[in-house]
C-alpha cells in the first residue's frame, strides 16, 4: 500500500469500488468546507478569491495530461466534453464501440440525429477492447474520428493510445474518454486530440469535477458550437454583440463552474500530482494482482485481461452456479463494496486499499462453498 497516499483517506479497507467512485481525501472535504464557509460570509473580494481554484485546478490537470493550460478546460463533468467533441464535429463518420459505457455512445446519437457526425460501432472482441486492428478494418475514407475509452469500464482493458493514433494516422481525430484511467494508469495522452474525464472515480474530487484537453488539431478542426458567455473573447465586456470564441481550449466553457466544486477537483489534483500517477498505478497493481488471486483459488472465472500490461484498476469476474447478487450479499457481510451486475461483478481497489481487502474477499467467497483450491474437504 502506498501509506504516505492512504493516510489522507478515511475510505473503509473493503470498499473496492472506485471505478464507479471514489471517495474523496480528506484534503477534498476540507478544501470543499474552507469554500462553503468563505462563501457565506461572503464581502468584496470572496468570489474572484474563490474562483482562483478553478485556475489552480486547470494548471494541474493540464500538467498531468502533459499538455498545458491553453489546451484545457476545466468541464463538470465527461459527458460535457464528449458532447462537445461531438456535435464539434460537422459531418463523416466516428468509429465507437458497441461495448463502451452509454456516455460514449449518446453524443454520437444525438449528432446523427442533427445531422452532423454519425457513428458506426465496431465491436470488440470478449474479454478485450478497442485494438488498433479492430480500428484498421474498420477505416473508410469517411472515417474522421474515432472515439475509445482509455480503459474499460467492464474489463479493465486499457486501450494503446499510441498504437490506435498510428493506426488512424494524422489527419484523423482521436477522442478520449479518460474517467477509468485518469489518475491511476500511466497513458501517453498526448498522443490523442480529445481527453476528456470526470474526477469523481479514480481522482477522488467529488462529483461535479472534471475537464478536457484539446490538441492543436482538435481546436483547429472541432466547430465550439456549444461555447457559452465565458468561453468567447473579451468575457467581461458586456455590449450586446456576440464574441468570437477563445482561441485556446476555454472555448469549451459554458458557464463560470462551482468554485466549491474547484477547489475540491484542486486539492484532489495536487494530491495525485505529489505522490505521482505512477506510484498510485503500481499500488493498484498490487492489489488487483492479490485479489485476482483470490478470485481463481476460489474456482471464480477472470474476466478482465491476464496480462497486466493490458488491463488497469479493475478486475470482473464469475463464481460459477452463484448469482451475481447471491455472491453480492456474500462480500457486503465482510464489509466488501463492489459494483454488481446481473452476469458479473467487478472490484476495483485503489493506492489506499489495504491487503486486508483481499482476505475479506476470500473469506466472503469461502462462504459461498467455493473453497480456495488444494484446501481440504471437510
Amino acid at each position: 500500500m502506498l501509506t504516505s497516499y492512504a493516510a489522507h483517506f478515511d475510505t473503509p479497507a473493503g470498499y473496492l469500488d472506485f471505478a464507479r467512485f471514489g471517495p474523496p481525501s480528506r484534503d477534498a472535504v476540507t478544501a470543499t468546507a474552507r469554500a462553503l464557509e468563505a462563501s457565506a460570509r461572503a464581502d468584496h473580494t470572496t468570489v474572484d478569491a474563490l474562483m482562483r481554484a478553478e485556475e489552480t485546478a486547470r494548471d494541474t490537470a493540464a500538467r498531468l495530461a502533459g499538455t498545458d493550460p491553453r489546451h484545457t478546460v476545466l468541464l463538470p463533468n465527461a459527458s460535457t466534453g464528449l458532447f462537445h467533441a461531438a456535435l464539434g464535429i460537422r459531418e463523416g463518420v466516428v468509429l465507437a464501440p458497441r461495448t463502451d459505457f452509454p456516455a460514449n455512445h449518446y453524443p454520437w446519437r444525438r449528432s446523427a440525429d442533427l445531422g452532423r457526425a454519425a457513428p458506426r460501432w465496431i465491436d470488440p472482441a470478449p474479454g478485450s477492447g478497442v485494438t488498433p486492428d479492430l480500428v484498421r478494418a474498420a477505416l473508410t475514407d469517411d472515417v474522421v474520428a474515432v472515439s475509445v475509452s482509455a480503459v474499460d469500464f467492464r474489463t479493465g482493458f486499457r486501450a494503446d493510445l499510441a498504437a490506435l493514433r498510428e493506426a488512424i494516422g494524422p489527419d484523423r481525430l482521436l477522442i478520449v474518454d479518460a474517467i477509468q484511467a485518469f489518475g491511476v494508469a500511466s497513458l501517453p495522452w498526448d498522443a490523442a486530440d480529445v481527453v476528456v474525464a470526470g474526477g469523481q472515480k479514480w481522482l477522488r474530487a467529488g462529483w461535479s469535477t472534471g475537464f478536457a484537453t484539446l490538441s492543436d488539431r482538435a481546436l483547429e478542426s472541432l466547430e465550439p458550437v456549444l461555447t457559452g458567455w465565458t468561453g468567447v473573447e473579451d468575457v467581461g465586456l458586456f455590449d450586446g454583440a456576440e464574441h468570437p470564441p477563445a482561441p485556446d481550449a476555454g472555448r469549451w466553457s459554458i458557464t463560470h463552474l462551482s468554485p466549491v466544486t474547484a477547489a475540491a477537483f484542486a486539492a484532489a489534483l495536487d494530491l495525485v500530482e505529489r505522490h505521482t500517477v505512477a506510484a498510485i498505478e503500481a499500488a493498484v497493481a498490487t492489489r488487483i494482482a492479490e485479489l485476482t488471486e483470490v478470485v481463481e483459488a476460489c474456482g471464480g472465472r477472470v474476466l478482465s485481461p491476464a496480462d497486466p500490461a493490458r488491463r488497469a484498476g479493475v478486475l470482473s469476474f464469475t463464481l460459477p452456479d452463484h448469482d451475481p447478487s447471491l455472491v453480492a450479499k456474500a462480500l457486503h457481510a465482510e464489509g466488501v463494496t463492489a459494483t454488481v451486475r446481473t452476469d458479473s461483478l467487478r472490484l476495483s481497489p485503489h493506492a489506499s486499499t489495504p491487503p486486508e481487502a483481499a482476505e475479506r474477499v476470500a473469506t466472503a467467497l469461502s462462504s459461498l462453498g467455493s473453497r480456495p483450491r488444494g484446501s481440504a474437504t471437510p
